[in-house]
Order: C-alpha cells, then structure tokens, then sequence
C-alpha cells in the first residue's frame, strides 16, 4: 500500500467525486453512472483478494491491484479511498462466503454454524488474520452474520448486552484458533514440513531433551497416548462445543 501516499491527501483520503463522506456502501449500492464499466468496486474486491489468495496479503498494493484491473492507479483511487476501503472490500468478499442455511434456526446450531465457516474462511484466505481491522471493520455481510447470531439469541431472556457477548466470545474462540491453525500450518510449511509426523521428526531433538528433565510428565503423556494429534478439525469442532457449552450453562438457555 505504500504506492497511496503518492496520491493521497493529507488525510489519507484522495478528491473522490462523491466527497470523503460518503460511505463506501453507499457508493457499492448506488446504481454506476456507466453499466458496462469493467471497474467495479466488486471486482476490485473480488480481486484483491485474488492476489491475496494466492501471494499473501502483502502483495496487495494499490499499484498492483491497477496492474491486474488493466487500469491506471489514479483509476482504482477514483473508486477506493485508500487502504481503509480496500481492506473493508476485501472483507466484505469473505463475509459473502459465510451464509448460514436458512434452515438452521436453534441458537446453538447457527452459533456453531458460524464458527465452522469462520475457520472454513481463514483455511481459504489465511491472509484474514492479518487484516488490521479483521474482527472490527463494518460491511454489510459481517453485520448479517451479526444480525443473524443476534436474532438466533433473541427471545431467549437474554438482555442485549448479553447476547452480545455470547456472539463475540464464538467469534473470538472462532478466529483465535483459526489463526493459530493458519499460524501453524505456514510455520510447518516453512520448514519443509509436510505432515504431523515430519513435524514431530523435526523437533525431536528438543522434544526429547525437554522431556527428559522430568519436568513435564503429563505433556510427556499426552505425546505418548494422544492418538488426534493432527486431527485439526475434531479439536476445532471439540473446543467449539465447549464454548457453546459454557454459554448454555451460563445462560441457562
């Protein structure tokens, strides 16, 4: 993103057409003065995360995201105000992804429901966890999934705030391992590791020393008896379960 100081003002922001207080939803909504201009700011989303997807979020640059519209930079800057509105794009093409049935009704399942697609998003796009703003930034898809987790809860005797926490404690167990899993994956795949058990060869030296101490005899026993080491899912799903398992006790509901 550093290419945007060039042609940003002072305040980060450039002399976009519909001035600096307009929302950029309210710009994605707005019917294009042009039908058949190939610069949307779907597409501009759509590919950013492209590039994102496959060479990291650090590749996604203002310059690069021109190069792959086949537009000039000035172009894409008409249309993103700068790095703020790409990374909210960029979120609200994810968000997109994570529709719950409308089906699934019970608090419990869409609250679970929710979760699962978290972690199927940030296995997708690792680069999630990286956005500045991933857990905070406002785009009409991520309060959907909000408003549906709410109204899931609601009726339940619960007060707002309540409910609210109950929403947010899922949602930070749901990216905190995400991350971590990401985090461990790129670790391993950084080493050359391609699997558990060439993970565990490759650390063995350590391991062993550390064990022999005597000074971790239940994790020395957790490695020689776990049998779902690597069973990444079913101890998502497990540790999801818990939470959710918590939140109905604690809330008697």
């Amino acid at each position: 993103m550093a290419d945007q100081k060039k042609d940003s003002g002072k305040d980060g922001r450039t002399g976009s057409r519909t001035g600096p207080d307009t929302s950029l939803w309210q710009r994605l909504e707005r019917p294009a003065a042009a039908p058949r201009a190939s610069l949307t700011l779907e597409r501009i989303g759509a590919v950013a995360v492209e590039i994102a997807d496959a060479e990291g979020f650090a590749a996604v640059t203002m310059r690069r995201l021109a190069t792959e519209l086949g537009v000039a930079p000035m172009a894409a800057y008409r249309h993103v105000s700068g790095k703020d509105d790409l990374w909210a794009l960029m979120a609200e093409r994810v968000a997109t992804e994570m529709r719950i049935p409308d089906e699934v009704t019970q608090w419990r399942e869409v609250l679970r429901a929710f979760g699962l697609l978290t972690r199927d998003a940030m296995l997708r796009h690792p680069w999630v966890g990286q956005l500045p703003t991933h857990l905070f930034v406002l785009t009409p898809g991520r309060l959907a999934i909000a408003e549906r987790q709410l109204a899931a809860l609601d009726g339940l005797g619960l007060d707002e705030d309540t409910m609210m926490v109950a929403f947010r404690t899922v949602s930070a167990f749901a990216h905190g391992a995400g991350q971590s899993e990401v985090a461990l994956r790129e670790w391993t795949e950084s080493a050359g590791w391609s699997s558990g058990d060439e993970t565990r060869m490759g650390l063995a030296p350590q391991m062993m020393y550390l064990m022999d101490t005597g000074r971790y005899p239940t994790y020395q026993r957790y490695g020689q008896r776990a049998t779902r080491k690597d069973d990444a899912t079913w101890a998502f799903e497990t540790g999801l379960d818990c939470v959710l398992d918590g939140i109905a006790a604690r809330l008697g509901i």
